[in-house]
């Protein structure tokens, strides 16, 4: 018994009995998915105004577009970096990939796509920047540039799609998460972008013709809508899951996310929903409804990571 005692292995000590180790994704992993949303958002967005309206119409987008998108993802990388316990091991991602992980993939859609939104930033701006030049020379390096951007732009907005759902696989697969259902998550991830990137060229587009402000509006409004649907229905019909139900607990009846959450709805969907319906010729109501689209987007995105967090996991 003597013996037996001296092994190290037999002095474990019980600490926790429910493995429940609090909130691990917080506010960082919130501001990275928001700004995730933006950088994506302004590229589908873009491709849609680019395809429905005339240049003339929309004179600054081709440049403020990728310039915005290279902006928040630069934020979203940040965000993640910051968020890791060893960043400099992120490098074995790049250098060793298991293509097996959804981390590995999206950290590599994430950077393609990050450098192919930073050709078309550094071409729009060498383009628009060198606009009021005659010279052969210049006019010649301008053409150039333009064609860069055109054979890049279909690959950035096809990307855009898989970057900005991406985190919806890696949340899904979060052992007992029942309410970070794959299929929602997904769209909640892509609508989301839709939301604020409208939202952005409502802010920046003011001299754009009405008939791009009218599409905005409409994106908007169509976003927001579906979205606050497919909240409502998890959060009115998850009776049938009671992991889900238990989890939803925090913000039903006036849980401790109860204000959060529904602070992010009235401000994210049903102020902008309203304003872009019925006051879509009203420049400054359009502006009122963007920025309270970017407060409530955040809101809703920090109680649905935070709460399925504070469920025990045994």
């Amino acid at each position: 018994m003597d013996h037996v005692s001296t092994i190290e292995a037999t002095k474990a000590i019980v600490s926790m009995d429910v493995a429940h180790t609090g909130i691990i994704w917080g506010w960082m992993i919130t501001l990275n998915m928001w700004a995730k949303s933006i950088g994506t958002g302004v590229i589908l967005v873009g491709a849609f105004l680019l395809y429905r309206h005339k240049h003339e119409d929309m004179p600054s987008l081709r440049w403020l577009m990728p310039l915005i998108s290279f902006i928040a993802l630069n934020a979203f990388l940040f965000f993640t970096l910051i968020d890791l316990h060893q960043p400099l091991r992120m490098i074995h991602i790049f250098t060793h990939p298991h293509w097996t992980s959804s981390i590995t993939v999206g950290a590599w859609m994430a950077s393609l796509f990050l450098v192919l939104v930073s050709i078309m930033m550094f071409t729009s701006l060498f383009t628009h920047f060198s606009e009021f030049r005659k010279d052969c020379a210049v006019a010649k390096a301008v053409r150039a540039k333009d064609g860069l951007y055109e054979k890049v732009f279909p690959f950035t907005v096809f990307l855009a799609f898989p970057v900005t759902m991406y985190t919806a696989i890696i949340m899904s697969q979060s052992a007992a998460r029942e309410l970070w259902v794959p299929g929602a998550e997904l769209i909640q991830m892509l609508l989301a972008a839709f939301m604020v990137g409208s939202a952005t060229f409502i802010l920046i587009g003011g001299k754009w013709a009405e008939a791009v402000k009218k599409d905005l509006a409409m994106i908007l409004a169509i976003s927001v809508l579906f979205s606050f649907i497919m909240y409502m229905g998890e959060y009115f019909f998850s009776y049938k899951a009671a992991e889900v139900e238990a989890t939803l607990a925090y913000v039903h009846s006036g849980g401790p996310y109860f204000v959060q959450f529904w602070a992010g709805m009235i401000l994210g969907y049903i102020i902008p929903f309203f304003i872009a319906t019925k006051m879509n010729d009203n420049r400054t109501m359009m502006k009122f409804a963007a920025i309270t689209t970017f407060i409530g987007l955040y809101f809703a995105k920090s109680t649905w990571l935070e709460i399925p967090q504070l469920l025990p996991l045994s």
